[in-house]
Formats: C-alpha cells, sequence, structure tokens
C-alpha cells in the first residue's frame, strides 16, 4: 500500500453526492454544504470558484477541482453573478431569501440546473468523509487545488459523466467506485508538484529506505513491528532506518506506526457490529484492553467515547 492509497485506505465514498449541473448564464450557487471534501470537473463551458476571502480561479473543460470544507465558496458563470441559489449541508437548495429555487430544475437522472442542455456542464461529487483516516487525508490538502486539463492526462471526468447520467442496477456503486480513482487520480498528480508541499510522510515513500519501511507500515499495521524486525524487512541496521526516518518524516518509526493504527481504529471502531476486540486485533493490539489504553493515551478519549460521540 503506497501513501495515496493508505490516505484513502479507510472512508470510501459510500453512497456519495453526485450530480451533473447543466447551466447557461447568468448563473450563480453559493456552496455552504460543509462538505469535508468536494470534486468539480467541467465537461463543458466554464466556472469559476470564488471564497470570501477573494482567493478564485477559472475553470474551463477537462479541469477539476478538489475543495476542502467547510469554508462556503462560490460557483459561478462570473465572480460577479449575483447568488442565485445556496447548497446547504444535506444538499438542501434555497434562494438567498430562503424560498425554492425556482429557476433550478431536475433535468434527468442526477441532474440539475436552468436548463435540458446548458453552455456549462458540471460533474461533482462530495465526501462526506469523517473518519480519522480522513483528517489525514484532510490535512495534507490545501482549500482548493485546481488541476487544468493540459497539465495532466485523465481519462475519468468524461467517463464520470457519462455514466453519472445512468440508472442501472448498481450504479451508486459504479459512481463511487470512479469518484474514488477520480480522487486518486487527482491527488497522484497533485503532491507530485513541487508546490503541493506534500506532507513529510508522503514525500519519504520515495526513498529507498523509508519508503518501503512506510509501506510496510501502512499494509500490515496488525503486524508485531519493532524498529528491528522493520529494518530487517528492509535490510538496513536498526540505526540506520531510525535515523533515516527520523529525517524524513519527523518522528520515530513506532511513533508513526501508532498514530496509523490509532487513525486506521478510529475509523474500524464506526463500522458496524465492530467491537473493540475486533478492531485491536486488525490493528496490532493484542486485547481491548491495550487498545483502549492506547487510544486514550492518543486521542484523549476512550473507544467507546469516540464511537459514541460519532
Amino acid at each position: 500500500m503506497d501513501a495515496v492509497a493508505g490516505l484513502l485506505d479507510g472512508p470510501r465514498a459510500r453512497g456519495a453526492f453526485l450530480l451533473r449541473s447543466t447551466m447557461d448564464p447568468p448563473w450563480s450557487l453559493r456552496i455552504e454544504d460543509e462538505a469535508p471534501l468536494t470534486l468539480a470537473a467541467v465537461v463543458r463551458g466554464s466556472a469559476w470558484v470564488v471564497y470570501d476571502d477573494g482567493e478564485r480561479v477559472r475553470m474551463g473543460p477537462g479541469d477539476v477541482a478538489v475543495m476542502r470544507g467547510p469554508d462556503p465558496y462560490l460557483v459561478a458563470d462570473d465572480p460577479a453573478t449575483p447568488v442565485q441559489a445556496v447548497v446547504d449541508p444535506g444538499q438542501d437548495c434555497r434562494t438567498p431569501d430562503g424560498v425554492a429555487v425556482p429557476i433550478m430544475e431536475i433535468q434527468g437522472v442526477r441532474s440539475w440546473g436552468n436548463v435540458a442542455d446548458g453552455e456549462t456542464v458540471l460533474v461533482t461529487g462530495s465526501y462526506a468523509l469523517d473518519g480519522e483516516v480522513s483528517l489525514r487525508l484532510l490535512r495534507a490538502l490545501p482549500r482548493l487545488i485546481v488541476l487544468a486539463a493540459d497539465e495532466w492526462s485523465c481519462p475519468l471526468v468524461p467517463l464520470l459523466a457519462d455514466e453519472i447520467v445512468k440508472d442501472e442496477p448498481g450504479q451508486e456503486a459504479v459512481l463511487d467506485r470512479l469518484l474514488d480513482l477520480l480522487l486518486i487520480a487527482v491527488l497522484r498528480a497533485w503532491f507530485a508538484r513541487p508546490e503541493a508541499q506534500a506532507p513529510a510522510w508522503y514525500r519519504a515513500n520515495g526513498d529507498p529506505i523509508v519508503g518501503p519501511a512506510l509501506r510496510l507500515l501502512h499494509h500490515e499495521p496488525a503486524k508485531p513491528w519493532t524498529v528491528a524486525s522493520l529494518a530487517d524487512a528492509v535490510g538496513v541496521s536498526r540505526a540506520t532506518l531510525a535515523r533515516r526516518f527520523a529525517e524524513l518524516v519527523g518522528e520515530p518509526p513506532m511513533a508513526f506506526l501508532t498514530d496509523w493504527r490509532i487513525a486506521l481504529a478510529a475509523d474500524l471502531l464506526r463500522e458496524p457490529g465492530a467491537t473493540i476486540a475486533s478492531v485491536a486485533e486488525q490493528v496490532g493490539y493484542s486485547s481491548a484492553f491495550a487498545l483502549s489504553a492506547a487510544f486514550k493515551r492518543v486521542r484523549g478519549i476512550s473507544p467507546q467515547q469516540h464511537r459514541q460521540a460519532a
């Protein structure tokens, strides 16, 4: 498992909100849904993404944006166009005055807008990510990422645009997986850029010593790792691994492993039917008591309290 897969290995899209928006100008949508992570792709035409503090970007055909919540933002044909609709949590839609939106209508399966075949067509997918593994991802991202069509090569945008309007058995699962694939492709392209300022542990994946060690910890968190056994697995001395790991990742190997195990446990505890004992076994603790002690030490609350809060 590599770094991006590790980020996404807990919560994946499950019944994600996906919508095809078709618009003729003028149009302006204020997004206040507080979604932790949203992807928007321009299939045809153009759109502006504008934040309240002035950060803005214009998107053209094939461009993909990732917005990290919960800050509200505007999506419009032009930054000067008055807001016509506000999207609230739960994807409820209203006018700025709080009444139903008369100019926007259902235009087909998962399609919505002010015209059936608009000048601009957007495909949007929103994650309701609330697992601790997802927080690792969110902490690694800026508020807004935009990849222009001529800066990367990805066939997923037109494929998602085609699939989003289909109403076939299993279609929700198909769309969830396509959204995941698009997110992974965007993250892979983004983190490859020098300006991305990827987290230290992500950059360290390219190191010939630390990279294999990180992949082992990501892939086999339940194994009873020690610095010595990890060093042996990657073919270096214990001292070499400990020094190199701390230099590149910013913390010792076992501290990283503990955080990763607790992050995985935090997400697994939300699964129906999961017990503290079963989760402990999956993430490398010998008993429910051992996991509870480590969880409380790292997070400040017990696994039971964490599950009740979720």
